[in-house]
């Protein structure tokens, strides 16, 4: 395909500190897509409050997950788009955040040409994360809006759990983790909800697993509001207390390792199921620069 194609992700802090999260989560909390309650509600929460204890207890938690190269989600985000640009010859890749660096409008204008296409790195569709790209694009930009069941996308994730199989072992349950999103969310018509059952659906009959070998769940629940549920941390301890003692876990909504995988699952999670009673609580790593995502990023991006 000729012209370019700019992958978009969240965005992560510049640093593991203090001050580098405090500056992310301004931007990012600021977004009425992303909180949405009146602002003259929401920003005396968010500078007077939110910003002032946050930031601390999350940088300590990024910390925990960052490698030499820097944030995993920036690290692994990259070497994405150069992937990608090498299974896309002729056509200019480039790769940006939403919140942070590097910002979508300077990398757009790294990319020549009016053919652009833009794929935000969210399979399912909401308009806290998808919408929320949009609005920052300029007018006549082409963006994908959602993968979800997309066979390759399907066929990537159903190929990573196979391969965590068949180095690991199979646990006695499949836990898919999406991210949470607000219910009042869905019931304003946000199809993120049914979109996620549908990519749990459909990775559950590619993997040939029947409705009792495997349960969907969402996580990183943030507030006081009711989330989507049901909430993944707690199904995890209920599971091990009825004696489930290994759990293999899949986050299809997450196409990069980060802070949710790594340091909340990883870390946070994983010792919750062994206080409860479980054993084993084994990631399968996110898609992250797996060839079959690679292959299949490339179809996404040609559609």
């Amino acid at each position: 395909m000729a012209g370019g194609v700019l992958l978009v992700n969240l965005g992560t802090p510049a640093a593991p500190t203090e001050q580098a999260v405090r500056t992310y989560l301004a931007e990012f909390l600021s977004d009425p897509r992303v909180v949405e309650l009146p602002r003259f509600v929401w920003l005396p929460i968010l500078h007077g409050i939110v910003l002032r204890t946050r930031p601390q207890r999350s940088a300590q938690k990024y910390a925990a997950i960052w490698t030499p190269e820097g944030s995993p989600l920036a690290v692994h985000t990259a070497r994405q788009a150069a992937l990608l640009g090498a299974a896309l010859p002729g056509t200019q890749v480039g790769h940006a955040m939403r919140y942070g660096e590097p910002g979508i409008a300077p990398s757009l204008g790294k990319l020549a040409g009016s053919n652009i296409t833009v794929l935000p790195l969210y399979p399912q569709y909401s308009r806290a994360t998808t919408e929320s790209v949009r609005d920052v694009l300029p007018r006549g930009v082409r963006m994908i809006e959602s993968f979800h069941d997309h066979p390759a996308y399907i066929g990537a994730l159903a190929e990573n759990v196979r391969q965590h199989w068949a180095a690991r072992g199979r646990a006695q349950t499949l836990v898919m983790s999406f991210h949470g999103l607000p219910r009042r969310s869905v019931e304003r018509g946000d199809p993120y909800e049914a979109q996620c059952r549908a990519t749990a659906r459909v990775l559950a009959s590619a993997l040939g697993l029947g409705e009792t070998q495997w349960k969907l769940t969402f996580q990183s629940r943030f507030g006081a509001a009711k989330w989507l549920e049901p909430y993944t941390q707690p199904t995890l301890v209920e599971l091990a207390r009825a004696g489930v003692r290994s759990v293999d876990i899949v986050f299809p909504g997450f196409v990069s390792d980060c802070l949710e995988t790594l340091e909340e699952i990883g870390i946070v999670a994983q010792a919750a199921f062994r206080e409860a009673g479980g054993s084993e609580l084994r990631l399968v790593p996110c898609l992250n620069e797996a060839p079959h995502w690679i292959a299949a990023l490339a179809e996404i991006a040609r559609a």
